[in-house]
């Protein structure tokens, strides 16, 4: 018998340390002066983890949290692959919120424990 729960345990500790990751990175925007918009946006089939506003630029931010960079930085978690669903999902967002012609920056902050790092134009939209 093939037990369905057998990985539920380490997915929900992601999950948690991914929620969290996600909370300080949003802290740590509105301490900077954006003004976040929406987290969580489920769209075009994927996510954006945080919109925000920055001046003339609404910003799509990537969250990767990891609890230590044992593997890597969180920040090299971010695939080409990655950022082409984040594209994908983002003119997904500007289609439905009639968003033309704004401004628009996709930046990346990864989350190792307490620390942020913080890239901003991290990828393009071609």
């Amino acid at each position: 018998m093939i037990d369905k729960f057998a990985n539920s345990g380490s997915e929900m500790f992601n999950k948690v340390t991914g929620q969290k990751g996600e909370e300080l990175a949003c802290n740590y925007l509105v301490k900077l002066g954006y003004n976040v918009v929406a987290r969580n946006v489920n769209i075009a089939g994927g996510e954006l983890d945080i919109i925000a506003i920055d001046g003339s630029y609404i910003v799509f931010v990537e969250v990767k949290t990891r609890a230590t960079n044992k593997f890597g930085s969180a920040i090299e978690a971010v695939t080409t692959a990655k950022a082409k669903q984040i594209i994908k999902c983002a003119r997904a967002y500007i289609a439905r919120k009639s968003l033309y012609g704004r401004d628009i920056r996709f930046d990346v902050i990864g989350v190792t424990g307490t620390d942020i790092e913080h890239v901003e134009n991290a990828f393009w939209a071609n």
